[in-house]
This record gives C-alpha cells, sequence and structure tokens, in this order.
C-alpha cells in the first residue's frame, strides 16, 4: 500500500481452529509434528480433508520412526473441541482413512544435497502500522477468533461450538489504519440458543473485549451471525482441505502470495521454510527502520540450493533504493533452503501451533521467525554502504 493511496478501506479475515480448512491444517501439522518428535530429518508433505463423518490423510511420508496417524487425528479433534456427536462431527465416531507412500527418490536426491524441495517464489512481508509488524486488519481478525474460541474454551458461555469466522475492514488514511469500519463475527451455536443473547454476549465478550475502542467510530457497523442461525457448522456443513486458508495463514490479502500452503509440510520444503524466512528478513528491515513497509520474494528451482532470484519492494517507503536492499540481504541472509532450517531451528516439532490464528505477528516460544535479531547488523550495514 503507497503512501499516494491516501484514504481507502482494506478487509481481511480469520477463522477458529474449529474451520473444517483449519482442523485439516492442524491434522496435518499435528502428524508433521509427532514425527518430528522422535526424527526430526522426516520427511513429510501431509494432505488432510474432512466431511461430515469422515477424515481423510494422504501424502507423502518418508521416516525412520512410526507415529499412529489414526490416534493424532482424534487427538487433534478433540482438542479442537469436537467432543460430541450432535455437533455433527466428533472425534470418537468420525472414520479414518489414510493412504500415505515415501517421498519420490527423484525429489529427495536433489533434497538430500541441500537443494530446495520444490520450485516455485516465496513471499515474507512486514508494516510498522502495529507493534506486530502486521498489517492491522489482519491482527484485529485474528484477535476476534481468539476470542472467541477463549470463551467457548473457558466456558464464559454455554452454547458455543468450535467452528467461527471474522472479518475486519480498516478505514486507512495516508498510509496508515485509522478507523474500523466494519465487523464480521460468526459463531458455530447450539441450536436452542436465542439469537439475541448471542449477539449480546458476543459483542461484550468478544468485539468489546480485542477491538481498539479509539478506533470505533459510531458508524461502525457490526454484523454477528448476519444469516440469523449458524447452529449447523464444521464438517458437517462444509467440507475442509490442508491448505485452503493460506491467506488467513499470512498478511490478510495485503501483499502478494506465491500459492504454496504452509501447513502439512516439513521445512525443506521450501513452500514453508522461505515464507518464514522471507518474513523474518521483511521484519527486520522495518525494525532497523530501513523502510516502513517492505515485502520480499524468494524463488527457487527444484533441487538448487541458491535461490535463482530475491526481490525487495518497499512500496516507496524505503531509506535507500529497492536494489540496494535487495543487495544488502544478500549480503546478511543466507537464503539456502538448509541455511534457512539450521538459522530458524526448524528441525523441530513446532508446527501445529502455527495452524490456526496465522504464522506471523505471533511473539511466541518456537516462531524463530519472528525474532528481531538482525534489524541492528542490518542498520549497521546499510549505514556503511
Amino acid at each position: 500500500m503507497s503512501k499516494a493511496k491516501s484514504k481507502h478501506l482494506f478487509t481481511s479475515e480469520s477463522v477458529t481452529e474449529g474451520h473444517p480448512d483449519k482442523i485439516c491444517d492442524q491434522i496435518s501439522d499435528g502428524i508433521l509434528d509427532a514425527i518430528y518428535e522422535k526424527d526430526p530429518n522426516g520427511r513429510v508433505a501431509c494432505e488432510t480433508m474432512v466431511t461430515t463423518g469422515l477424515v481423510f490423510v494422504t501424502g507423502e511420508i518418508t521416516t525412520s520412526t512410526y507415529v499412529e496417524i489414526p490416534k493424532i487425528i482424534r487427538r487433534t479433534i478433540k482438542d479442537i473441541g469436537y467432543s460430541d456427536p450432535a455437533y455433527g462431527f466428533d472425534y470418537m465416531t468420525c472414520g479414518v482413512i489414510t493412504s500415505i507412500q515415501e517421498q519420490s527418490s527423484n525429489i529427495a536426491q536433489g533434497v538430500d544435497t541441500g537443494g530446495a524441495g520444490d520450485q516455485g517464489m516465496m513471499f515474507g512481508y512486514a508494516t510498522d502500522e502495529t507493534p506486530e509488524y502486521m498489517p492491522m486488519p489482519i491482527v484485529l481478525a485474528h484477535k476476534l477468533t481468539r476470542r472467541l474460541a477463549e470463551i467457548r474454551k473457558n466456558n464464559l458461555v454455554d452454547y458455543l461450538r468450535p467452528d467461527g469466522k471474522s472479518q475486519v475492514t480498516i478505514g486507512y488514511d495516508g498510509g496508515m489504519p485509522k478507523t474500523i469500519e466494519t465487523i464480521v463475527l460468526s459463531a458455530h451455536h447450539d441450536p436452542e440458543a436465542k439469537m439475541d443473547r448471542i449477539k449480546s454476549d458476543l459483542k461484550k465478550l468478544v468485539i468489546d473485549h480485542v477491538m481498539p475502542k479509539k478506533m470505533m467510530r459510531k458508524s461502525t457497523k457490526i454484523y454477528i451471525n448476519p444469516t440469523g442461525k449458524f447452529a449447523v457448522g464444521g464438517p458437517q456443513a462444509d467440507s475442509g482441505v490442508t491448505g485452503r486458508k493460506i491467506i488467513v495463514d499470512t498478511y490478510g490479502g495485503v501483499g502478494s502470495h506465491g500459492g504454496g500452503c504452509f501447513s502439512g509440510k516439513d521445512p525443506t520444503k521450501v513452500d514453508r521454510s522461505a515464507s518464514y524466512m522471507a518474513r523474518y528478513v521483511a521484519k527486520n528491515i522495518v525494525a532497523a527502520k530501513l523502510a516502513k513497509k517492505c515485502e520480499i520474494q524468494v524463488a527457487y528451482a527444484i533441487g538448487v540450493a541458491e535461490p535463482v532470484s530475491v526481490m525487495v519492494n518497499s512500496y516507496g517507503t524505503g531509506r535507500f533504493s529497492d536494489e540496494k536492499l535487495a543487495r544488502l540481504v544478500a549480503d546478511v541472509f543466507d537464503l539456502r533452503p538448509k541455511a534457512i532450517i539450521e538459522q530458524l531451528k526448524l528441525r523441530r516439532p513446532i508446527y501445529k501451533r502455527t495452524a490456526s490464528y496465522g504464522h506471523f505477528g505471533r511473539m511466541e516460544e518456537g516462531f524463530t521467525w519472528e525474532q528481531l535479531d538482525r534489524a541492528a547488523e542490518l542498520e549497521k550495514k546499510a549505514r556503511k554502504r
């Protein structure tokens, strides 16, 4: 977003961990974590689909260990909150089908030597408009869904079920977020719950609890379960597939996306590891005050270690030209897949927590790509150029 675009609206969405697509992401990453607990060199590319009463897991896994995939699936579904057959989907009665094979030897021969696990382009983004270095719309959308899950799990209300969605529209002026224009909150609930109570509770316990009051206006539109009842939800209402919420996972639609999802992929897959690294680079550039906004693109050829291209876009906010920033990135960061894995400590069972409420903007244990430990080095080297 350029400063030249003085006034505009931008909208982002989030979904709860009980959304069908997010169930799939958590199952796929739960399997990855279980393998990494015993075999940090395992190769995992794991896809999940859910529908009414059924979970189907497929993909390529090469490992020296054994994990009980059906047990991981049922435990994940239980932890999310699908614990009662009345919800239309539950961990006890759902069917489980698996179809797993080993990674292709043709792919493995390139990865074993430190090359990228596939071709493709990956993007990272950062902005100084929030303390999280994330766009404001996605930050607030995630806060709504996390709070919705929190009041359900803590029994602050007794009628919520795991599925849910949020959407936040922000008014920008001069490139910075100024107002909350629209909030949409949809919550899966017991069929007997009264809509008046749902709207009152969610306004007080969710929206008022997390939305910054200084950005709210009398004109702010609030829609809670705008279609009316949301009594049928989760996989009973919609099928889910791993990797179908890539914009929720990243920057809420701000910036670019290479198209590859993260969940279910071990870090030899650059869809995941290089996207994490690109975020790490972009965030440190913004933290070093070399730009107010920054997007990084990194591209790879399968089996080749060095990226085929690196691009920096500061949207006209950089202290230096984008070409100079790109050269600075090449000087400071090693973007080879093996080096990325080592720098960010990615061979650990850290992935299931990333599979809901976004992979970025979270200063939590294991989210190494959110560290700001290279900002001082970037700033120092930039001054010397």
